[in-house]
């Protein structure tokens, strides 16, 4: 496989996953707890090196920062891991649980009507498998075939 494909999946994964996070947030209104939001910035994060071998013409300079990308999507996944680990109760979190939309919170109102988004509850599954989940499981998939394209491809 050429390692454009690779280059191109590092950029595609964590703007997919991104794109999902705000769909099912915004348009199915699961909004995030704090541990989701964790998840989105090793994401974000990674868009910027995939962008960035876009544009770099050495070659090896490009592996470089799709390696960085697929390291910040491990990231991610590492982080959904445990997120997941919380919402099926294997182990304790670390955080309080965090609000959705609170409007221009400036108002009582607002802050005590906006709902309360536990970390250890998944808000949807499919299959057994929450949110967090599938973003372990894509995310930490991803980044190995990433690693494993540009580890072979660098051999050639």
């Amino acid at each position: 496989m050429s390692f454009k494909l690779f280059r191109l999946l590092a950029f595609l994964l964590p703007a997919g996953l991104l794109a999902g996070a705000y769909v099912s947030q915004y348009g199915f209104g699961l909004y995030p707890c704090e541990m989701c939001l964790w998840q989105r910035w090793p994401h974000f994060a990674a868009l910027v090196p995939a962008g960035l071998a876009f544009v770099v013409k050495n070659p090896a300079m490009q592996r470089m920062l799709v390696a960085l990308a697929a390291f910040a999507i491990l990231t991610s996944g590492a982080i959904g891991a445990f997120h997941a680990g919380v919402e099926y109760g294997w182990w304790e979190g670390i955080t309080g649980c965090a609000t959705g939309n609170i409007g221009d919170g400036n108002t009582l109102d607002n802050i005590m009507n906006a709902p309360l988004i536990r970390c250890d509850v998944a808000p949807w599954t499919l299959f057994g498998i929450s949110l967090a989940g599938y973003n372990f499981l894509l995310s930490c998939g991803g980044a190995i075939v990433i690693l494993m394209g540009i580890w072979r491809n660098a051999k050639d």
